[in-house]
């Protein structure tokens, strides 16, 4: 090895004067007990630290505890056998030359045993409280197995329905994306990682994963570095502002350049400008991917790439294992490299007081399902089904309503409704639909016919038992959706229609002449407009958890109100792909008031309406429900719209309010949601930004008054400079129930 006065030798001979250099590479180094460690480390044991392995399933095997002795292990996933874990950590400090612990990972996305709503589900909540509360839960259950460190949470904009992992995703939009995620941050991570019932979060995908060209995972992703940064990357810059512990590189080549491999996102905007000081991890093998991408030639190339764009610890593969000393002794790369990476893992270590104690008391192990986290579990469930449509107010059920009939292929499935990523969810927990209308109304009153087996099934042999259920019932509830398999990682989807034959069981049972509530449990939005208008109401459940039963039980009775809005907009069909409400307007944008379907509209009469504007000819521009929608049995009325600030100065803060007003006859709570849109600027700006929402509840004949204050920073956007900056000038501003509101006024910023 090449003979160099070793970066950390100086910082501990400078800690020790008291004269540690400040400079922007160094100034973050100061603790003297990691550096101190990091003296006494062999280069194989900081190229340990480095390295993480999948499980073993419960027993330790020999040569794994030969590597935890020789320093050459320093996170383990996906192993969550307390004993086997005591055991391991056990080694690590008794047995080991330096006596430093293992992080234990695992994907806690949205429960562990206690199974919530997914998350593209949580944030169709838009209530952080509750998201938070969910991942104290999940934390805490995980914590009692040994797991100290979740893979979670996945705040990529998700813009393509077909993407299977926009249901780990909080959906569409920056601003609600980066409020359900240091939610998820602060539950997870807590006030102190090092108590009890606390594990260490992790940002992914960084970045623009969710951008993936035609909803297909792992695939490519172009992104202008202007929308990168306007649009990409604010929800992982509030996560690290919020305090998240590490981050997650993408699968994808983001521009040409792996995410893994790529130094503008993890050492210029990640370390430079943002200043994460925890570390960077993989995701699942992805540094030799770049194998793969072509981005390098071998295993080696590939450590070289990831170590110098900043990855500090490697999942599963072992390129770093096998390479980083030679690449060290062919000065490639400089050992200073290691030593970032190790005390950025080492602190997190620290943080997480596993130096201390990183054992799982006996009297500490399975604390699951307890009652006061099915009923969290419960209320996420409640808050996160959308009501999309009531007719004739079928919903909730009236006392006149004697026989009710339960039909579908999701209508009784234990583990489907759990949705994607339950490694350690447990299905005999589950309460289904089925299940929570017998125990509320009683065997008698519940008739049940699955009609399909399964969501994916053809066979139309059940149809005709479904459809003689259906007539001797008051009210049909059909319950069809998405199995858990059809999304998630890997499991996207070209069409958005219900798969199998649920539509057609939905047009056989309607013969019966029965109000149908339709009920979807889903991983995405599904293009239902088709089959929903032979329902009466309809209730969109993105796959709800454990309690999505009783939960259900609670709206179709009138127990609970629904209060969710939708995350993401829903298209009419695939081809609609990509629709978001925060797009821009086009030099020929569609007039809103024209026609937005040509299905019975003479061609010449739609061309006269619509023009030579953006628009499709055969689905018009309009989404099938748009990004924060959402009924409730109550009604509203937003009025008296002003605004205290029509001229507010750079700096500033804009100061807006309405009168909510409710104007049914139930207690309801509604989501009020602040739009804005900067009509001028250097870049073009989208029609319309989320800014701000609030839940408010009210009394039937109630009204509040509603405030949000704004800053003129809220504003800011990069300009073509790559600068962040509010420009003055003119804006619209929108307060009302969804991002379609037409409530509108106008301020100045000068």
């Amino acid at each position: 090895m090449k003979h160099f006065f070793s970066l950390f030798a100086m910082g501990m001979f400078l800690v020790l004067t008291g004269c540690l250099k400040q400079n922007t590479e160094e100034q973050w180094m100061n603790d003297p007990k990691i550096l101190d460690l990091i003296q006494q480390m062999t280069l194989e044991e900081k190229m340990g630290q480095m390295h993480q392995i999948n499980g073993f399933g419960g027993q330790v095997p020999e040569n794994l505890k030969q590597d935890i002795i020789d320093g050459k292990v320093g996170s383990i996933l996906n192993e969550v056998d307390v004993k086997a874990i005591n055991e391991i950590q056990r080694i690590a400090l008794e047995e080991s030359r330096l006596g430093i612990p293992v992080i234990i990972g695992r994907d806690v996305i949205h429960g562990f045993k206690t199974v919530f709503p997914i998350p593209l589900g949580q944030a169709a909540t838009w209530n952080p409280e509750l998201v938070k509360k969910g991942a104290e839960v999940a934390a805490k259950e995980a914590w009692s197995s040994g797991v100290n460190w979740t893979f979670a949470p996945m705040i990529d904009i998700s813009r393509d329905a077909r993407w299977g992992r926009i249901a780990e995703s909080c959906g569409e939009d920056p601003f609600l994306t980066s409020v359900m995620g240091v939610a998820m941050v602060e539950g997870f991570q807590g006030d102190d990682l090092s108590a009890d019932g606390s594990i260490l979060a992790c940002a992914k995908h960084f970045a623009g994963y969710g951008a993936a060209e035609g909803g297909r995972d792992y695939n490519t992703t172009l992104i202008p570095e202007n929308e990168l940064r306007n649009v990409y990357l604010k929800s992982f810059h509030a996560a690290q502002q919020a305090g998240v512990g590490t981050f997650m590189s993408g699968f994808n080549d983001l521009n040409g350049v792996p995410a893994t491999g790529n130094r503008f996102l993890l050492r210029k905007v990640l370390r430079d400008e943002w200043n994460f000081d925890g570390f960077v991890v993989s995701d699942w093998a992805s540094v030799t991917e770049m194998i793969s991408h072509g981005f390098a030639a071998d295993p080696k190339e590939a450590a070289y790439k990831a170590i110098s764009a900043g990855v500090d610890m490697e999942m599963t593969s072992d390129s770093y294992k096998n390479h980083l000393k030679e690449l060290i002794e062919e000065g490639k790369i400089n050992e200073r490299l290691l030593d970032e990476a190790v005390y950025r893992i080492l602190k997190i270590k620290f943080d997480l007081g596993l130096f201390n104690d990183p054992y799982v008391q006996e009297e500490d192990q399975n604390q699951f399902a307890l009652p006061e986290y099915l009923e969290a579990a419960k209320q996420a469930a409640v808050q996160s089904m959308v009501l999309l449509k009531n007719e004739q107010q079928i919903l909730p059920f009236t006392s006149s309503i004697n026989k009710v009939a339960v039909i579908g292929p999701m209508a009784n499935q234990k583990y489907e409704q759990l949705g994607t990523w339950i490694f350690d969810g447990d299905s005999d927990l589950t309460i289904t639909p089925l299940e929570a209308l017998k125990s509320e109304l009683g065997e008698s009153k519940v008739l049940f016919s699955e009609g399909l087996k399964y969501t994916r099934s053809k066979d139309k042999t059940g149809f005709s038992e479904a459809l003689a259920t259906a007539k001797k019932a008051d009210v049909v509830v059909v319950c069809v959706g998405e199995e858990a398999i059809l999304s998630g990682e890997a499991h996207c989807r070209a069409s958005l229609d219900l798969p199998g034959a649920q539509n057609e069981l939905i047009e056989e049972v309607s013969k019966a002449g029965k109000p149908i509530v339709l009920v979807v449990m889903a991983g995405r939005p599904l293009a239902i407009g088709g089959v929903s208008k032979h329902a009466e109401a309809v209730l969109y459940a993105f796959h709800p958890g454990t309690m999505g039963g009783p939960a259900l039980a609670d709206l179709l009775l009138g127990v609970a109100n629904p209060s969710a809005k939708l995350p993401v907009t829903f298209p009419k069909a695939a081809g609609q792909i990509p629709i978001y409400y925060n797009h821009k307007n086009t030099g020929r944008p569609v007039d809103p008031n024209a026609w937005t379907c040509i299905d019975d509209i003479p061609l010449n009469s739609y061309q006269t309406s619509l023009g030579n504007t953006s628009h499709y000819l055969d689905l018009g521009f309009a989404p099938l429900y748009p990004f924060g929608f959402g009924l409730s049995y109550t009604t509203f009325e937003y009025k008296n719209l002003k605004i205290e600030t029509p001229k507010v100065k750079l700096g500033g803060d804009i100061i807006a309010s309405v009168t909510l007003e409710n104007t049914g006859n139930f207690v309801g709570e509604e989501v009020v949601q602040l739009y804005i849109r900067d009509l001028v600027g250097s870049v073009t700006r989208p029609v319309k930004e989320l800014k701000g929402f609030e839940r408010v509840q009210l009394k039937p004949g109630e009204s509040k008054k509603v405030s949000f204050k704004i800053n003129t920073s809220d504003l800011a956007f990069f300009n073509p400079e790559m600068e962040e900056v509010t420009e003055p000038g003119e804006f619209h501003l929108w307060i009302g129930g969804s991002s379609d509101t037409n409530l509108r006024t106008e301020f100045v910023v000068e």
